[in-house]
């Protein structure tokens, strides 16, 4: 009797690599944004670019955001982009644009982002933006930075706030 040999093969579906996507949002990381912003950064005296930080205001009790408002939110600002925006996940309540553009022009695309927020259909969740625009000869560390202590200072003023970074490169 002849023998039969079957070879089954198993597709195991890919998984995301969480070192690279956010396990919630399925946005890129910090870690893929400060290498864009390198990336980025090398033409960005020919074309400028900007940082923009979005971070997330609750009025209720402080407890995490459930991951569907957060995927939610992300959805929304996605929608609110341009082809060419780049949109990440920068931390536990906040989101980052790569946007086309010099620095003071981002504050109208942030405006809108405050909005977009707020009409994401979220229950007592607001924004605030902190800017930075990218330059050759800053880190993305640095970039990342200043846009942080911009999002820090907006928070600290209140919800609909956008604060761009003005500082001196020496």
């Amino acid at each position: 009797m002849p023998s039969a040999s079957y070879a089954t093969e198993w597709e195991v579906p890919a998984q995301p690599d969480l070192h690279h996507v956010d396990a919630l949002t399925l946005l890129p990381t910090r870690a893929v944004l400060l290498d864009r912003i390198t990336e980025r950064a090398a033409t960005a005296d020919a074309a400028p670019a900007a940082l923009l930080l979005i971070g997330l205001l609750r009025r209720d009790t402080g407890w995490p955001m459930p991951g569907s408002d957060l995927d939610r939110i992300a959805g929304a600002l996605s929608a609110d982009l341009r082809g060419t925006d780049w949109l990440a996940r920068s931390g536990p309540t906040e989101f980052a644009v790569l946007l086309d553009g010099a620095a003071p022009d981002a504050e109208t695309a942030a405006n809108r982002l405050v909005s977009t927020v707020a009409g994401a259909g979220v229950a007592g969740v607001t924004a605030c933006v902190g800017i930075a625009g990218l330059a050759a000869d800053a880190s993305p560390s640095e970039v990342h930075r200043r846009a942080t202590l911009c999002l820090t200072a907006a928070r600290s003023v209140g919800a609909g706030r956008v604060i761009r970074y003005s500082g001196s490169r020496a």
